[in-house]
């Protein structure tokens, strides 16, 4: 059963073209309330740009369905007298990856001006230099100007955001490949579950709560500050994972998960054993496929900040496998990304069968 359709592409590839740093994600967030509300009766923006739509609001019972809308970018922190940028990390980005690159500088009061991450040639660096490795001392930006002050006239400062350039892709009609799928890749499958629940004229017996959180790169701290304000009984986090069978990564280490044989759910001590099993039985109802991980300690996702919130609110994780994380070609199975929507879809449903909504909080 295919859920996604030609529109639902068209709007992924406007929405991850879209730059949305960590902390900076305002017009991501349009975009993506703009796709939404049609499939929603209502819908909230809190302080810091965590965006939500709400469909049946005004019920006791609260459900969550959550992805993250940021991406990883990097701060200016330093312009040389001969206009070089340098820059810290906004977020896990990757400054192995950073030389050659072509970027955006963002302007605080919009636009922006493009920019490469330079790297010296190869006839320069000697044997002697032959250990030279990109690191985030030593990776610059260029834009083309001829000192600082020429930097400051394009109005560019300390504190401007990066990102790096790229467009989507399709790759051989089965990947979605380009930079940020994590994870607005989250974003766009529980908005395809608001709308297949609106086209399909489900109806749910509890307030469903459709949650695209800011900051999650920076430590979880969007889901941190919507649960507090939402305070739901039960969320359903999807984010990405590892696809371990990309050359260099230990299976052994990181877990045995392969793109094309369906989502993850994981298994740690912030899920809620009992929603866990009722998403595992959902997918063996409806032939599902799915794949298992666990996580030590943390899931490292906003699953751990719903789950800890609250005096504790049963939380499960639903993830993507994803190639090349945090690169400009991270890499998503379109058989996954559509199994994942299903899976949280008829999830949504086998909560509604739940008529005495105690059920999580019950022991066997």
């Amino acid at each position: 059963m295919q859920v996604i359709t030609a529109d639902s592409e068209s709007f992924l590839r406007k929405y991850l073209d879209n730059a949305s740093p960590t902390g900076f994600e305002s017009s991501g967030q349009k975009l993506w309330l703009e796709y939404l509300r049609p499939y929603i009766d209502d819908w909230g923006l809190d302080n810091y740009g965590t965006a939500y739509g709400i469909i049946n609001p005004g019920q006791d019972y609260k459900v969550v369905i959550e992805g993250h809308a940021d991406e990883i970018s990097w701060f200016v922190n330093h312009i040389t007298d001969d206009g070089f940028l340098h820059v810290i990390r906004n977020g896990g980005s990757d400054y192995q990856i950073a030389p050659s690159m072509r970027v955006w500088v963002h302007l605080r009061k919009g636009g922006k001006v493009e920019g490469v991450f330079g790297w010296p040639a190869i006839h320069t660096r000697t044997d002697k230099d032959s250990a030279l490795s990109p690191a985030l001392d030593n990776i610059t930006i260029d834009i083309g100007a001829k000192d600082k002050e020429e930097v400051s006239g394009m109005g560019i400062h300390v504190g401007c955001v990066v990102t790096f350039q790229d467009s989507f892709m399709i790759l051989n009609n089965r990947y979605y490949t380009g930079r940020a799928l994590d994870n607005r890749i989250g974003g766009f499958c529980i908005a395809e579950v608001a709308r297949l629940l609106k086209q399909n004229n489900i109806k749910l017996p509890y307030s469903l709560y459709i949650v695209n959180s800011v900051q999650e790169e920076v430590g979880l701290r969007g889901a941190e500050m919507v649960t507090q304000s939402i305070r739901p009984n039960v969320a359903i986090v999807t984010d990405v994972t590892h696809d371990t069978h990309t050359p260099l990564i230990n299976i052994k280490k990181h877990g045995d998960v392969r793109s094309g044989n369906g989502p993850t759910v994981t298994y740690a001590p912030a899920v809620h054993q009992k929603l866990l099993d009722l998403i595992v039985d959902t997918a063996g109802e409806y032939e599902i496929p799915f794949q298992r991980e666990a996580a030590s300690r943390v899931t490292g996702t906003d699953t751990d900040a719903f789950a800890y919130s609250n005096g504790g609110v049963p939380s499960a994780l639903i993830s993507l496998p994803l190639r090349y994380m945090h690169t400009t070609v991270e890499m998503a199975h379109k058989d996954d990304v559509n199994n994942l929507i299903r899976l949280i879809y008829l999830s949504l449903q086998k909560i509604q069968d739940k008529h005495d909504f105690r059920y999580f909080t019950k022991l066997d």
